[in-house]
């Protein structure tokens, strides 16, 4: 049983910085990495970074140079720290596991965390 738990969310400033953290455990077929989503209210979810099984680190365009996505396989976390937070930068922030369910199919979001919510005030 695949399980996500997301901490670390909060209120900050802008400017300000946090970082979110997801607690993962058991095991995902066919996985091939993991990644932070995140949706504000009224807005359909989004991709905010994403790392596959060998390093690769992706990230959405309205947040490069300001995220960071930082995997530990030992402890099974995987951390985003945020900085120069911008209240657009408000959502509930998602933890996701990825598959791919054959070679036809893209790697893709398979299990979800409940989320954590991070609210940054002008």
């Amino acid at each position: 049983q695949v399980q996500l738990v997301e901490s670390g969310g909060g209120s900050v400033q802008t400017g300000g910085s946090l970082k979110v953290s997801c607690a993962y455990s058991g095991t995902v077929s066919r996985t091939c990495g993991m990644g932070w989503y995140r949706q504000a209210p009224g807005k359909e979810r989004e991709m905010v970074s994403t790392v596959t099984t060998d390093g690769t680190t992706t990230y959405a365009d309205s947040v490069k140079g300001r995220f960071t996505i930082s995997q530990d396989k030992i402890r099974n976390t995987i951390d985003l720290t945020m900085n120069n937070l911008k209240p657009e930068d408000t959502a509930m922030y998602y933890c996701a596991a990825h598959s791919r369910p054959s070679i036809w199919h893209a790697c893709r979001p398979s299990y979800w965390g409940q989320g954590t919510q991070v609210t940054v005030s002008s």
